[in-house]
This record gives structure tokens, C-alpha cells and sequence, in this order.
């Protein structure tokens, strides 16, 4: 699709939100019965339980329903489709989230409140996460390290999993489509009065995609994964009560580099979490969670001959308990107060030691309603550790109802993310081109390793205890003063509207910075805190209940992203890019600040429309969703480290998905449904081009079948 056509989408989707708001006004005129939309309710923005529409920060609530109804199967592909968020592959294929223009390592994602490990290379691979048990997903935007510390940065997606309910209930669902994909998934639950226990077990495979034949290997290579999930809670008095949870995942795939070398990769993960709820009052409430989580990954390539080439191992463990009490004197307020201790080791390959992590921390949060109008949330938390400074992360939010359907709110927070294992551990050179990066805290020792083998060259070697100078300190974490505006209008309960200006600041950001050159002529690298960042701009939302059937809503979101020292050289005249004639370079021009692009891999517009309509009378509901993605850059094209207006761009893009869902005989449903309707793909053009969208395989046939016992 070409840049103009995806430009009339865009402007097609924020037109049609604008005539469906006409529409729905009209509609309300001529219906004098309007039925009542019960309120999501979400606990991830406060750590207490709180109306959706009354939480004075940036936050939303996807339900079950809403996942039912567009058969997704993993939480990449949910996410996706929210306003402000989107999915970026990494280097093996898996999918981490941005979230108002922040790379996904600065998004905390939790299951139950309690946190996922395994980030190898800073993301968090979405699609490793079933979405068969899930409740609901709740997103808060902006820094939340008030609450939850490391990786909350730029915000948290919580995923809820199903609760005990009373009875014994349970299903079957089936889906299965393009690339020979099949996921199965079987949900049990059985209560009584004291004791209750759900079963989520899921298998998830396909044979994978290449968008680029000929090459010797596949964008994502064949794979087949498994997801066992048990939840028991159990009512031991009225005032008491203990929920044990775990889950296991497991996945294999075929690990391919090249014609030559291929081999395996093994995840395992576990997760395990033990809470007790004690009511001492109506006032009074205490809590104590005992946490534990692994994440192993294993790979290896061998020859063709079957000699190992290369294996690696990556074995992080992660361990918490938490004690978190709540007061509430009043309907009116709400203090919430809680300390912990996280315990992380991590076992890798190309590390030069076993990094040992240990964080206490403490936190307090008050929650206030004053004057019928105003609610006010202030909090703060302390975060202490044996690596690196400790941190104090505070935050207020506030919300005014100006009237009856309309309020405005804002928040201020402080976020952080502490440099990682591999930012301060890793030692590694790479075998087949020979460069070397070493971590913050690996410097001093494997740099004069390597002057003593004779690898540096000689420029290195005499500036060497120069160079190791520059790491007697220590690597400081990346902070972040979020700043979110916006207001709410909710004229009737079919419309809902708001708004949110945001800008993120992030200091001490961690880059990468060649600090040695060996003989070979290859680069060591190693990581330093350089200067700001910011990401700032708006986000609409907007939801329609034009009947009872039919409910209309869409999103956009306008994004700046830049680094402040690329403006500055921008502005000083600094950047340059090449001319060339026929290949050959014949000069330079010098760029300014107008041609300054920003932030790799964000683009300044995206948008989204879903219309979902039921037909109560044939059992069945169907809808159609848009996303809309402007243009962006992944790399530097022209040799001058920044992202300009003269870089090659990936090129707007919108994608289609449909579904259609019909119930029979009541516990019976079958699904079909087309994602990618108008197969838009972006391929490279050959092995040496970068720039293309790994992880959209193109248009996917797929079918459900689900069976309520």
C-alpha cells in the first residue's frame, strides 16, 4: 500500500469516529430506553480496587469478552490493537511492547500483580503468554516505580487471571489457521464454600514464516510451545483467606543461522506465588505475598558435520516476598503501605561472573476523596541495592470532576530501570566478525585481559588505564518524570471520550560507545549514560454504544520521540550526510534540526478503529479492526548515526482483521476469521536489507471451535 492511500485510512478513521459520535446522538434522541453499561473496575493504577472511570491517570481495561471475541490467542496480538501501544520484534522473532513511544524494556509486565523475567536482550516476549485464562488486561501509562519499582518506567500491563468461582464449570477452545498454527486450550473450575481450583492448559504451535526465500533460514522458524497454568484458593475463616497460583511454560524451536549451522532452542519457565489475605476489621487489611519465577533458555548450532559450533544458556531466577497493608478509615480514604525484598542471580553464557541482586524496598500510597469532586493520589517508594544508587520514585495524580460528564485529570511520576545483568556483566566477542562488548562492571578486568593477549591495538594499549578511569564509578539507572493531561467526557453512558497529553523525560539513558579497538580492526563496546530523551505528544480515545448491538470505538495517537543530543548537534550544524553519484561519494551536506527525524522505530501517527455488532436472534456477533501505523525508521541508512529525513523509512501501513463468532446449541461456538485481510506485508529485498517488518507474516486464514462444558 502506498503512503497516500494509508494516509486516507488514517483520516478515514478519525472521520468515521467523528460521524458514529454524530450518529450516536442521534440515536440517544429517538431511543428513550439507554441501557446501562456496567463499569470496568481495575486494581493494577492504585493496588486497591477502583472504577475505571474514576482513576485519575491514564489507564485502561480490556475485558474477557473483548478477547473472546476477536479469538485471540496470545497477548501480542491483543495488545496491539490499543491505542498508544505496539508490538516490536526482536532479534528471534518475539514481540515486546511500546507504550507512548518507550522501548519495551521499559514496560513492566506482570501476571497477578507479580512480575515476568527473562528479558535477554531487554524485551519481554509477548507472544510467550496465552491469553485462554485471562480476566482481564490493565494498562497504566506512565512511570509507575511509586508502586512497582525497577521496569515501571514508562508504565505496567498487568494480566488477571480467572479466579475460583462457585461450581464446577469448564471448555475446550480450538483455533487453527495459516502457517499450520493450532493453539488448544482447556479451562476446568470447581468451587465450594471454602475451597476452589482452576486448570488452564495450552499448546500453541506453527511451522513459522519466511519473508525472504533463498536465504537458508526462516523469519521465525518452526515451533510448538506449552502453557500449564493452576490457581487453588481456599477460605479458611471469613477474614481469612490463602490463594497458592503456578505456571509452567515450555517451548521448542528449531535454531537456524545459516545453510551450514543449525540446532535447538528450550525455554522453560516457572512461576510460583503464595498470598494471604487477612481482614483484621473493617479498616484493616494485611497481605503477604511469597514469590518465585525462573526463566531458562537454552540454544545451540552445530555444523554440518554435527561438532557443537556454538551453544549458550541464559538462567535467571527471581525471588520476592511482600507484606502490604491497607487502611481505610473511611469511604473516603484509602492508605496503602508495603516492603519487600527482590532476589535475582543470573546464570549466562559470555558473562564473567554470577551477578547476585538484592533490592529492598518500601513503599506508601494515600488515596483521597475531597469535596465530592476531587480524588488525590500521592505515593512514593524507596528502592535500595547492592549495585547500584538508591532510588526514590514519587508521584501525584489528580482528577476534578468539572460537572457531572466531565472531568479532567493529571499525574506527575517519577520512573527508573536499573541497568540490567548483561549491561553490567556481559563479556562476550562475537566468533564470526570479532568484536567484543563487555559490561559496565566487566571493563576494568577482561579490557586489560585483552591488552594482555595483545588484541588491542597500540593507541588502545598506551590509553589503557585512561579508558578503565572512565569506569571507577558506577552505571546509573535511566530515569524518567512522566507528565500525563487530560479530560474525560462521558455525556451518556453510550459515549465515552477522552483525552491525554503526555511527555516522558528520561535521563542517564544507557547506550552503547566503542571504548577500544583491536588489531583485528573490530570495535569493544561497552555501555555509558549518556544524555536525555523525551517522547511527548497526544492520545484520543473514543467509544460508541450506537445500540445495544453495535459499539463503535477507535484511537489515535500523535508521538514525538528524540534524543537531546541529536537535537543539539542537529542545531549546531554537526550532521552531515552523504552525496553520491552512481554510488560514489562526491561531498557532504550539512543537515539541521528540520530534518531530524527522532527515535528509531516510532512512528508520529497511529490509529485504530474496531466496530463490533451482535445479532441476539441468529446466536452470533462479528467485527472489523483497522490499525493504522505511519511511517518509521529502524537504522541509520546514511552513515551519521541519526535517524533523518533522508534514512530509508518503512512505509505507512494499515491492516484489517475480521472475525465472526456463531453460538450453537448454546455451550457450542465456531469462529472464522481473516487477520492481515488485505495481506500487507513488508519483505526485504535481500539478506543485506535491514529494513522491513519482521514479525507481520502476512494474511491469516484461521477457524475456532469452542466447547463450554
Amino acid at each position: 500500500m502506498s503512503l497516500n492511500k494509508n494516509n486516507l485510512t488514517l483520516y478515514f478513521l478519525i472521520f468515521f469516529n467523528g460521524l458514529a459520535f454524530g450518529q450516536v446522538q442521534q440515536e440517544r434522541k429517538n431511543d428513550s430506553i439507554v441501557v446501562e453499561q456496567l463499569e470496568p473496575v481495575l486494581i493494577t493504577a492504585t493496588r486497591t480496587l477502583r472504577q475505571l472511570s474514576s482513576v485519575p491517570l491514564p489507564a485502561q481495561v480490556i475485558s474477557k469478552k473483548d478477547i473472546d471475541r476477536i479469538n485471540a490467542v496470545r497477548l501480542s496480538e491483543v495488545l496491539n490493537e490499543q491505542t498508544g501501544l505496539v508490538t516490536v520484534p526482536d532479534f528471534g522473532g518475539g514481540e515486546g511492547i511500546q507504550m507512548q513511544g518507550l522501548d519495551s524494556q521499559y514496560t513492566l509486565i506482570l501476571i497477578d500483580g507479580v512480575p515476568l523475567v527473562g528479558r535477554s536482550a531487554g524485551t519481554l516476549d509477548l507472544s510467550r503468554i496465552s491469553v485462554g485464562n485471562i480476566k482481564q488486561i490493565e494498562i497504566v501509562k506512565g512511570a509507575s516505580s511509586s508502586l512497582f519499582g525497577n521496569e515501571a518506567l514508562g508504565g505496567v500491563v498487568n494480566i488477571i487471571t480467572e479466579d475460583p468461582k462457585p461450581g464446577f464449570k469448564g471448555n475446550i477452545r480450538y483455533r487453527g489457521g495459516s502457517l499450520n498454527a493450532h493453539d488448544i486450550a482447556t479451562n476446568i473450575n470447581v468451587k465450594n464454600e471454602k475451597v476452589g481450583y482452576t486448570l488452564f492448559v495450552n499448546r500453541n504451535s506453527s511451522e513459522g514464516y519466511d519473508l525472504l526465500e533463498g536465504d537458508g533460514f526462516n523469519t521465525v522458524e518452526p515451533f510448538e510451545n506449552y502453557t500449564i497454568n493452576a490457581k487453588v484458593s481456599y477460605q479458611v475463616s471469613n477474614d481469612t483467606k490463602l490463594t497458592g497460583s503456578g505456571r509452567f511454560y515450555h517451548q521448542n524451536q528449531d535454531n537456524v543461522a545459516s545453510q551450514d549451522l543449525a540446532g535447538k532452542s528450550e525455554i522453560n519457565e516457572w512461576n510460583a506465588l503464595i498470598k494471604a489475605d487477612h481482614e483484621f476489621n473493617d479498616r484493616w487489611n494485611s497481605y503477604l505475598e511469597l514469590y518465585g519465577t525462573q526463566f531458562k533458555a537454552e540454544e545451540f548450532l552445530n555444523d554440518p558435520l554435527g561438532d557443537t559450533f556454538s551453544q549458550n544458556n541464559f538462567d535467571q531466577l527471581f525471588l520476592r516476598p511482600e507484606v502490604r497493608t491497607t487502611f481505610k478509615p473511611n469511604s473516603e480514604h484509602n492508605l496503602i503501605a508495603g516492603f519487600g525484598l527482590t532476589h535475582e542471580t543470573l546464570r549466562r553464557t559470555d558473562f564473567f561472573e554470577t551477578p547476585i541482586f538484592n533490592a529492598p524496598y518500601i513503599y506508601v500510597q494515600y488515596d483521597g476523596n475531597f469535596f465530592e469532586h476531587l480524588n488525590i493520589i500521592l505515593g512514593a517508594r524507596y528502592d535500595s541495592h547492592n549495585e547500584y544508587e538508591s532510588q526514590f520514585s514519587p508521584k501525584l495524580a489528580l482528577r476534578y470532576a468539572l460537572t457531572e460528564t466531565l472531568a479532567v485529570k493529571g499525574s506527575v511520576g517519577y520512573g527508573f530501570k536499573a541497568p540490567d545483568f548483561r549491561q553490567l556483566y556481559f563479556d562476550f566477542s562475537n566468533a564470526t566478525i570479532g568484536y567484543t562488548v563487555l559490561g559496565y562492571n566487566a571493563v576494568p578486568d577482561q579490557l586489560q585481559e585483552l591488552d594482555n593477549q595483545g588484541r588491542l591495538t597500540e593507541n588502545s594499549s598506551n590509553n589503557l588505564d585512561q579508558i578503565i578511569s572512565q569506569f571507577n564509578g558506577e552505571l546509573r539507572p535511566e530515569r524518567s518524570v512522566a507528565l500525563n493531561l487530560g479530560f474525560d467526557f462521558k455525556p451518556s453512558s453510550s459515549i465515552q471520550l477522552s483525552i491525554n497529553v503526555f511527555r516522558n523525560t528520561i535521563s542517564n539513558l544507557i547506550d552503547t560507545r566503542v571504548i577500544a579497538n583491536q588489531i583485528s580492526g573490530q570495535n569493544v563496546f561497552s555501555y555509558f549514560n549518556i544524555d536525555e530523551a523525551y517522547t511527548q505528544g497526544l492520545e484520543f480515545n473514543s467509544s460508541f454504544n450506537i445500540s445495544d448491538n453495535l459499539n463503535i470505538s477507535g484511537g489515535y495517537q500523535l508521538l514525538f520521540a528524540r534524543d537531546k543530543t541529536a537535537e543539539d548537534d542537529f542545531n549546531n550544524g554537526e550532521v552531515t550526510r552523504q552525496i553520491t553519484n552512481n554510488g560514489t561519494v562526491v561531498g557532504f551536506t550539512t543537515l539541521d534540526l528540520d530534518d531530524y527525524f527522532g527515535l528509531f522505530n516510532r512512528s508520529r501517527h497511529m490509529a485504530n478503529l474496531k466496530v463490533f455488532y451482535n445479532i441476539p436472534q441468529w446466536n452470533l456477533n462479528t467485527n472489523i479492526r483497522g490499525v493504522y501505523r505511519s511511517k518509521f525508521g529502524l537504522f541509520d541508512t546514511n552513515g551519521n548515526a541519526y535517524l533523518d529525513t533522508f534514512d530509508e523509512f518503512v512505509e505507512a501501513n494499515v491492516i484489517w482483521d475480521f472475525a465472526i463468532n456463531k453460538t450453537l446449541f448454546k455451550d457450542y461456538e465456531l469462529g472464522f476469521g481473516i487477520d492481515n485481510v488485505f495481506n500487507f506485508r513488508d519483505v526485504p529485498s535481500g539478506p543485506d536489507d535491514g529494513i522491513f517488518i519482521s514479525n507481520i507474516p502476512g494474511r491469516i486464514f484461521y477457524g475456532t471451535l469452542n466447547i463450554n462444558i
